[in-house]
C-alpha cells in the first residue's frame, strides 16, 4: 500500500515509517514547512487549511492514511489559549485531511485516525471498551470532536479512531520523561496511585496500526494493552526493572505547579481501565501484554 503518513517526525511516527517500509508498504509523508524533504513527501498547511493538491496526484494513488499530526496534550500547561491550540490542531488538521481524502476521484480504502483514550474521562474503577460513553472534561471534549471531524469520509473510507493509551518506550512519551528521576531513586506514585494506567508498548501500538491497514475494523479502536495497571503498580514494577527504590510519592503540589491542576487531575490523577476488544476480538497479538515484559523490552534495547 501507498500510506500518507503525518505527524511522521513525532514520537510514534518516526518509529512508524521504517516499519511500514519494512513491511512492504510504501510511506509518502504529510510535512509542513518549505525546506528540502528526503523521499516521498506532500506539503500541507493545516492552520491555513491547504494541502499541495499538485505534489499529492504527482505521488501517485493514496491506498490508505495514518493521521498522527496533532499538538500535544501534554506538552504545555493548559491556558484557553494552548487549549484553542489542540482543539484546532486536532480538528482542523483532521478535518482538512478527511475532506481531502474523499474528494479524490478514487479515495483511499482505510483512514486510521489518530485519538485518545481521553475519550473517556476519569471513570474510577469502571472497565471501560470501545462501547462505552464518552467521559467529561477538556481531553473528552477534544477527542469527541477530533474523531466526530473524519466525517466527510463517511461511505467512501473505512475509518478506525486508534484510542491511544500511555505509550511507553524509552525514546519518548511519558516513560523518556520518567526515567531520569527513577533512575536516581527518585522515582515514586503519583497521588494515591489507585488510578488506573492504560499502557501499551511503541512496538505493539506500531504493529497495531500496520495490522489494522489489512484487517477490516473501523470504528473506535483502542490501541491499549490487555493488562492496564494502577499507578502503584505502574511505579513499583519500573522501580523492580530499574533495580532502584520507589519509596517517595511525587508531591501533587509540585505537578499542579509545572502542569496547572487541571492538567494534572485529567492526565495524571485520572483513572481509565481500557481493554483493547476490538482489536482482541479480530486477532491481534500483542508482543507486550504485560507491563514488565514491556518496560524490560525497551530499558534492555
Amino acid at each position: 500500500m501507498r500510506v500518507l503518513v503525518s505527524g511522521s517526525t513525532g514520537f510514534i511516527g518516526s518509529a512508524l515509517l521504517p516499519r511500514l517500509a519494512a513491511s512492504g508498504h510504501q510511506p509518502v509523508r504529510l510535512v509542513r514547512g518549505h525546506g528540502p524533504t528526503a523521499g516521498a513527501a506532500v506539503r500541507w498547511d493545516p492552520s491555513a487549511g491547504t494541502i499541495d493538491h499538485d505534489g499529492l496526484m504527482a505521488v501517485g494513488r493514496i491506498d490508505a492514511v495514518i493521521h498522527l499530526a496533532g499538538e500535544g496534550l501534554a506538552e504545555r500547561r493548559w491556558t484557553q489559549a494552548q487549549k484553542a491550540r489542540i482543539l484546532d490542531s486536532r480538528v482542523q488538521g483532521t478535518r482538512l485531511l478527511a475532506t481531502t481524502m474523499a474528494e479524490l476521484s478514487s479515495p483511499p480504502s482505510v483512514f486510521l485516525s489518530g485519538s485518545a483514550i481521553g475519550f473517556y474521562g476519569d471513570r474510577g474503577e469502571e472497565r471501560l471498551t470501545e462501547h462505552s460513553a464518552p467521559g467529561h472534561g477538556f481531553a473528552a471534549e477534544v477527542v469527541l470532536a477530533w474523531e466526530e471531524a473524519t466525517e466527510p469520509l463517511d461511505h467512501r473510507t473505512r475509518v478506525a479512531h486508534l484510542r491511544t493509551g500511555i505509550v511507553l518506550d524509552k525514546s519518548g512519551g511519558v516513560l523518556a520523561e520518567q526515567l531520569p528521576f527513577f533512575k536516581l531513586g527518585a522515582g515514586g506514585r503519583i497521588g494515591k496511585g489507585t488510578q488506573w494506567m492504560s499502557w501499551i508498548s511503541l512496538t505493539d501500538h506500531v504493529a497495531a496500526m500496520i495490522w489494522l491497514l489489512d484487517h477490516r475494523v473501523s470504528g473506535a479502536v483502542n490501541l491499549t494493552a490487555p493488562n492496564p495497571v494502577t499507578n502503584a503498580e505502574f511505579t513499583k514494577t519500573l522501580g523492580k526493572v530499574l533495580h532502584r527504590p520507589t519509596i517517595i510519592p511525587t508531591p501533587t503540589i509540585a505537578l499542579w505547579a509545572k502542569l496547572g491542576r487541571e492538567l494534572t487531575r485529567e492526565l495524571l490523577l485520572s483513572s481509565a481501565h481500557v481493554s483493547p476488544c476490538a482489536l482482541v476480538e479480530e486477532g491481534f497479538v500483542f508482543e507486550h501484554a504485560g507491563l514488565e515484559p514491556a518496560l524490560s523490552a525497551t530499558l534492555r534495547d
